[in-house]
């Protein structure tokens, strides 16, 4: 599920907590310096433009490749320096009880007005990203959610070696280590409440029955929407505080994801471990709003947009693991009401019906990656496409988000900032993962240090700042 991952760098602070977190066994792989590429119009046909990771590379080639912007793009640069910066202090001060509390953070402003001049084809390009690392269209985001991406990627793009499972094998022998237990097929079904209301467990299935979990603390991952809707008691549920947090936020977009194994090797099919954003088009937000409002049956044939990526070509362990064979990714919105009628049949048995609207969008999507990759076409091994419900079954998305919650403006302002915090009005129950802060990887791990903080009650950002730079003095005097 993880395409790639910025600030991953050694000597950076979060690869630092994730070293931690994994006691060093989790290794990364740099991308090339070109980790993405835009591509407007048919792939072969349309215009490419590349994003170079570097600080100063990155803003260079946006020069080199917009000539007659350079003004406006010194403009967008600074702006991103400022927003940056400010994003990276926005969510350090989280666990606190200060300025989140008091609410004086400055509400997040549009993407658009925010520029400035930056109007061309620059923006385009820098804009175009947005989707799927936000779920957001740019005339929904925020300029702050756009710089954090921006600074997140600057430095360039990481891939965990052996794949994003790695991640979940290298953390669970620590939590064994530290006496915590992982269970694997066991869906919790509720929050168990003690009678003065307050979080004391939760009850999990085990086969056909449930069993209680009791517990002084219980920290839900499972997102706002499933946490508050779905696991709480209805009383619990309907308390003020709760329904006034769910008031704020809204269900993300959902997703359509194709899977293809491929026999041949990289080489061999001409893949790149670039990620490619395909568009129809460069008005980003015409096109998706176009596209969402369109019928299931026109959409399922006019697909203007795609994130097309090669996992395999990203690992470098992969071809020993995997000699010969390759995989693709490939993602798109849709809306989780085109698909809603299934919801409640069983997976891979949903009939007919679903199974032909499931193709003709597959066939669609896959007619414009072979135009990007025209040696795969008949090397296809295996090929697999998943709906909104298909999110719903496998991940617990209540509408199929790829990721949680909407992250458009109005989540991001000042009022929903500080009351989405990990403590709930429910007590001994906190909030993490990515609907507490933002989406992704590094989104969820912030959540788990702000929830953590807030257990804790220290801040311990600064706790792995010191332990950060001790360890570097210590390895020093080695």
């Amino acid at each position: 599920g993880i395409h790639y991952v910025g600030q991953m760098a050694e000597n950076s602070i979060m690869r630092f907590v994730v070293d931690q977190l994994t006691e060093g066994q989790l290794e990364w792989a740099r991308l090339p310096a070109v980790y993405d590429a835009v591509v407007l119009g048919e792939p072969g046909h349309g215009r490419t433009y590349r994003i170079y990771s570097g600080k100063k590379e990155y803003f260079q080639a946006l020069k080199e490749q917009f000539p007659g912007e350079e003004a406006a793009i010194d403009e967008f640069q600074q702006l991103v320096k400022v927003e940056g910066g400010d994003g990276g202090l926005f969510w350090l001060w989280s666990p606190s009880t200060g300025l989140r509390k008091e609410g004086k953070f400055p509400p997040s402003p549009p993407l658009h007005p925010d520029i400035g001049n930056c109007r061309g084809y620059c923006l385009a390009l820098t804009d175009l990203t947005l989707p799927f690392l936000s779920g957001v269209a740019p005339s929904k985001a925020s300029f702050s959610m756009h710089s954090i991406l921006v600074n997140h990627f600057l430095c360039g793009a990481w891939y965990p070696k052996g794949g994003s499972g790695e991640i979940a094998f290298h953390t669970i022998p620590v939590i064994r280590k530290t006496g915590g237990h992982v269970l694997g097929r066991a869906p919790v079904q509720r929050i168990l409440l003690d009678p003065q209301g307050k979080a004391c467990g939760v009850s999990v299935k085990k086969g056909q029955d449930l069993v209680n979990i009791f517990a002084p603390i219980i920290i839900s991952d499972a997102g706002i929407f499933n946490t508050y809707e779905r696991l709480l008691p209805a009383e619990a549920r309907a308390l003020p505080e709760i329904q006034s947090q769910l008031r704020m936020v809204t269900h993300g977009e959902g997703g359509f994801t194709v899977f293809v194994g491929l026999n041949g090797s990289r080489e061999e099919l001409g893949l790149e471990p670039t990620n490619y954003f395909i568009y129809a088009g460069n008005d980003l937000d015409e096109i998706i709003n176009r596209y969402l409002a369109s019928s299931r049956e026109e959409a399922a044939k006019n697909i203007p947009l795609l994130f097309v990526t090669c996992p395999s070509s990203k690992d470098p362990t992969w071809e020993m693991r995997h000699p010969g064979k390759s995989t693709l990714a490939i993602v798109t919105f849709a809306k989780y009401e085109w698909f809603e009628e299934w919801k409640d049949k069983p997976v891979n048995k949903r009939g007919d019906d679903y199974e032909e609207l499931k193709k003709t969008f597959v066939d669609t999507i896959m007619q414009a990656v072979f135009k990007l990759y025209p040696r795969i076409e008949d090397r296809i091994e295996y090929i697999s496409g998943g709906t909104p419900v298909t999110n719903q079954h496998y991940i617990a998305s209540p509408k199929g988000e790829m990721y949680g919650v909407d992250h458009n403006i109005p989540r991001l302002q000042a009022e929903a900032i500080a009351t989405m915090r990990a403590q709930t009005p429910i007590p001994n129950l906190y909030l993490t993962g990515q609907d507490l802060c933002l989406c992704g990887f590094m989104g969820a791990l912030q959540g788990a240090v702000i929830c953590a903080s807030t257990i804790l009650k220290r801040n311990l950002y600064i706790d792995v700042a010191w332990l950060k730079k001790r360890t570097q003095a210590t390895n020093c005097k080695k």
